[in-house]
């Protein structure tokens, strides 16, 4: 979910994430746009959910790429959060990136299960978004790859 967030911000998500990958040297873990999409499938709520046994390499890679990327976007998220915080005079940010966060559910997801269900509703996914954005936000700091990576195994 949060690999799929930052993609909501940045428009060519897919191509970034391999750039990125390249320039921290995880080409050996995430050699192409097809390893990383495999890596992003084993998520059961995406349409094509395949059951992959995640390396704790890969584990790691992708929490890297995820963390380097919200240093990049950090700028966007903040103008989200923001927005969000102060819908009466900016609202634009915050609902274009809801906006096109739940265009992506649907293009990748299965909008039939439960779960997806509670992302698309627009009148109670703002929690869900928020909790995205602000686990981005806080992992762009020194020690943000250990706070996401302890966060995402207790989670």
């Amino acid at each position: 979910m949060l690999l799929l967030t930052l993609e909501t911000i940045d428009l060519n998500g897919a191509q970034s994430l391999l750039n990125l990958s390249n320039n921290l040297n995880l080409n050996k873990v995430l050699p192409t746009k097809v390893i990383i999409w495999k890596f992003r499938n084993n998520n059961p709520m995406r349409k094509s959910y395949i059951n992959n046994k995640i390396t704790i390499e890969a584990f790691d890679a992708l929490i890297k790429l995820a963390v380097e990327m919200s240093k990049t976007l950090y700028p966007y998220i903040r103008e989200i959060l923001q927005s969000r915080d102060d819908i009466d005079k900016n609202p634009y940010p915050w609902n274009d990136f809801k906006n096109r966060f739940i265009e992506l559910i649907y293009e990748r997801f299965n909008i039939n299960r439960m779960r997806v269900k509670k992302l698309i509703d627009t009148n109670g996914n703002d929690e869900i978004i928020l909790k995205n954005l602000l686990a981005l936000a806080l992992c762009c700091s020194d020690e943000g790859y250990q706070k996401l990576r302890s966060s995402l195994l207790n989670f």
